[in-house]
């Protein structure tokens, strides 16, 4: 079987498969925001498009069930765009290619977007249902959240009225989480001087490809190697041995990506251009090493080319490779509250260094804000020494756990009347938009679940097929048991 649609539920699986023809990259969420418009005409149900391009979607209660709270569910219509560098792919014209890999579904070579298009299909199929039991509903589909989080930013008060807001955005099925990190883009641009390259010297290409990247929430504790850090770390050593000259650099794409590729441009000494060879293929051993358990298909490569007409001055070339070697990367603290939970991390997910310009992005994330800050701060503190200039933008603020949640009470006793065990209750270091939807609706009683994803944000992301099952009848025997208003 290649077709995901043949998949039960079907229903559900049928939706997705429809969200994986719409290319919907992150700021590039129009077409989706019509599929949802024609979806809501069709079953006759109340759409909404507001200011900034979020939709809301309502569906009044199933008869006898008119008398329960009103149950909001959340999910996102954008998807993060990444692909292998061998793929040809236009992620905001073509199709997701979908396969399924044996227990899993994933796509052929890019991002398959269940993060969170199976949330946005679940929501729709109940919405299509016409036999599954709910009180009143409401859907609230976000745009942008995997860059900007504007959709949720830009949601104004008195659009929702249910009092229970299930977010259908986390990746593990029989867990239930409760809190989130919040997050902070530290952005980071500083001009510089380019001279005429020096005579006798021979140029070269740097790349490290191969690696994993993945969700630099999620997947920041798994020890994966950032493709800026070891490029940088690299040069810096180079210039050193060398006397390497920068012509250009670049690597990642997305603040939300650890960074999975990276490549430099650079000048050594012709007379150095053999042993400079072996200097570069000893890094490659060298990190595949470091790296053997989490970057098996790590590559490090050098390619002789034309030498470029312009380096980097010498002064700010040695400010510069050091900064990005000292940017504070990786997670910097763990959860004292929750056993296992990263607390504090910083991901430096794109940088470039082109034509006299050098900039550099970070995601800092924390469930402590205070943390956040002094983490983003401490990235400033870096880049401020080399004269760079340092805003910070985007924050948005955590979700705080709350344990004595009625509607985390009762999923907890549904899920263990449906499956035996008493399902995990966890916060999760990524940024739902939940947070952000607290600011604005403090009385709404929140929880986040959905199906088992592994490696959102990267080529290599897949959606366990039996998960989504689970989710899926854990999703409906929840609104049957919806409690009344009181």
């Amino acid at each position: 079987m290649s077709d995901i649609r043949n998949l039960e539920p079907k229903q559900l699986w049928s939706f997705f498969h429809e969200i994986t023809q719409i290319p919907r990259p992150s700021g590039h969420e129009q077409k989706m925001v019509e599929y949802m418009k024609e979806f809501g005409k069709k079953h006759n149900l109340e759409t909404i498009v507001d200011k900034v391009g979020n939709v809301i979607i309502r569906k009044p209660a199933a008869k006898g069930m008119e008398n329960r709270k009103g149950v909001i569910f959340q999910t996102h219509l954008d998807m993060v765009p990444q692909k292998n560098s061998d793929k040809k792919h236009d992620f905001e014209k073509d199709p997701i290619e979908t396969i399924i890999d044996g227990e899993w579904v994933r796509a052929n070579g890019t991002t398959l977007g269940a993060d969170n298009g199976i949330g946005v299909a679940s929501t729709m199929a109940i919405l299509a249902s016409k036999d599954i039991a709910h009180g009143p509903i409401e859907a609230l589909f976000t745009i942008d959240e995997e860059t900007g989080m504007t959709g949720v930013f830009g949601l104004k008060k008195g659009l929702l009225k249910g009092d229970i807001l299930m977010n259908l955005d986390s990746e593990d099925e029989g867990e239930l989480y409760v809190g989130c990190a919040g997050g902070v883009d530290v952005n980071v641009t500083k001009d510089y001087a380019e001279e005429k390259f020096p005579k006798g010297m021979a140029a070269y290409k740097i790349t490290a490809k191969g690696l994993k990247g993945g969700h630099s929430g999620v997947d920041i504790a798994m020890g994966r190697a950032n493709s800026n850090k070891i490029m940088f770390r690299f040069l810096m050593q180079a210039e050193s041995d060398f006397g390497l000259r920068l012509a250009e650099a670049a690597g990642g794409d997305l603040r939300n990506a650890i960074p999975r590729e990276s490549y430099s441009i650079v000048l050594v000494p012709e007379i150095k251009a053999k042993e400079f060879e072996k200097f570069v293929k000893g890094y490659e051993k060298m990190y595949q090493a470091e790296f053997s358990d989490t970057e098996p298909d790590l590559k490090f490569l050098a390619k002789k080319i034309a030498v470029p007409l312009k380096v980097m001055k010498k002064d700010d070339q040695y400010k510069i490779i050091r900064a990005l070697f000292a940017c504070p990367n990786g997670v910097q603290r763990m959860s004292q509250a929750m056993k296992g939970l990263v607390e504090t991390s910083n991901n430096l997910a794109i940088v470039k260094c082109i034509g006299g310009k050098f900039e550099a992005y970070n995601l800092t994330r924390s469930s402590v804000d205070s943390a956040k800050e002094a983490t983003a701060w401490k990235i400033a503190a870096v880049f401020h020494l080399i004269g760079a200039e340092v805003t910070l933008t985007g924050t948005y603020p955590g979700w705080k756990p709350n344990m004595q949640s009625p509607i985390l009470k009762t999923m907890s006793g549904i899920y263990k009347d449906m499956y035996g065990k008493v399902p995990e209750i966890k916060a999760i270091h990524a940024g739902l938009e939940c947070g952000l939807i607290a600011g604005v609706y403090p009385n709404l009683d929140m929880i986040s679940f959905g199906p088992t994803i592994r490696y959102p944000h990267s080529p290599d992301e897949k959606v366990n097929i039996a998960s989504v099952g689970k989710f899926w009848d854990f999703l409906v025997g929840t609104l049957k048991h919806i409690p009344v208003k009181s």
